[in-house]
């Protein structure tokens, strides 16, 4: 068994068949599809049903792919020991707080190359059990064995309107003047919509939400045309001339901030080398 056939099971099992695992991983088709065949033949097992262009993991398969991707983990483990450098996969809802955070550990590890990827706490959580990143900076904990988490930060979250709104010339709004608006929300997965709809719903109060939007710049312009009421991070607001920011009156409206990985992955040099960083761009405070 070698490391090039583990990296082909996790590929075509990533990708969803041969063609574009071979494609991620710059090799043909042909030399992707002999490292499994062979896997499957030195060992007397069959890791996938073929349905035509479609694969699937058997039973077997199934079991086998947490331990495939130890092993793969192992091995970027061994690169960054022996030289580091290699490379860090991270997963982030954001980019305001990761982008700290990678500038603290570039500081510690300036060999060592990142890959930021962003999306929402699910998706993040599922990179991490796929093993497509190695730790996520997500908005709110887990309470899942399955992973490690560590608090970063609180963040207030504050509602903006377009500059021409009838809220444009207040500094701030109660949630109760937000339930009377349109609200722009982001999709069912964003931390930020829980945040409000959770406060909301304690204030026995229901949102009137006329519009999902999945990313912050397509949200940001919708508010900026008029659209509805937005709601964000404040940490992560941008500054806009034809936008107003709005304090949210009352208890507050908060994300937490929290990094995280798989816990049978904290104590690997490659992930806990982060954490490390991470406390040292910490402020006071937080």
């Amino acid at each position: 068994m070698t490391l090039t056939q583990i990296r082909s099971f996790i590929a075509v099992t990533q990708h969803g068949g041969f063609t574009a695992a071979a494609r991620a991983l710059s090799m043909s088709q042909t030399t992707l599809t002999s490292q499994i065949q062979t896997l499957e033949q030195d060992h007397g097992v069959e890791l996938f049903h073929r349905r035509g262009r479609r694969v699937e993991l058997t039973a077997l398969g199934v079991e086998f792919l947490p331990v495939a991707r130890r092993m793969a983990g192992c091995e970027a483990d061994a690169i960054s020991m022996l030289h580091d450098s290699g490379t860090l996969k991270v997963g982030a809802v954001g980019p305001f707080h990761v982008t700290e955070m990678i500038e603290a550990y570039h500081g510690i590890h300036p060999r060592m190359h990142l890959s930021v990827k962003l999306g929402n706490s699910e998706e993040i959580l599922r990179n991490l059990d796929e093993y497509s990143c190695d730790v996520g900076v997500v908005a709110r904990a887990f309470e899942d064995a399955r992973y490690f988490t560590q608090p970063y930060g609180s963040f207030p979250v504050i509602a903006f309107v377009a500059a021409s709104h009838a809220f444009a010339r207040r500094s701030s709004v109660t949630l109760q003047d937000l339930a009377t608006q349109p609200l722009l929300m982001r999709e069912p997965g964003s931390t930020t919509r829980r945040a409000l709809e959770d406060a909301m719903d304690a204030a026995r109060l229901k949102p009137r939400v006329v519009m999902d939007i999945g990313s912050r710049e397509a949200l940001r312009e919708a508010v900026a045309r008029g659209l509805g009421v937005g709601t964000v991070s404040q940490a992560e607001y941008i500054s806009d001339d034809r936008l107003r920011p709005l304090r949210i009156e009352g208890e507050p409206v908060e994300t937490h901030i929290h990094v995280c990985c798989l816990s049978e992955r904290r104590d690997s040099r490659l992930v806990s080398s982060f954490f490390t960083a991470v406390e040292r761009c910490r402020r006071p405070g937080r």
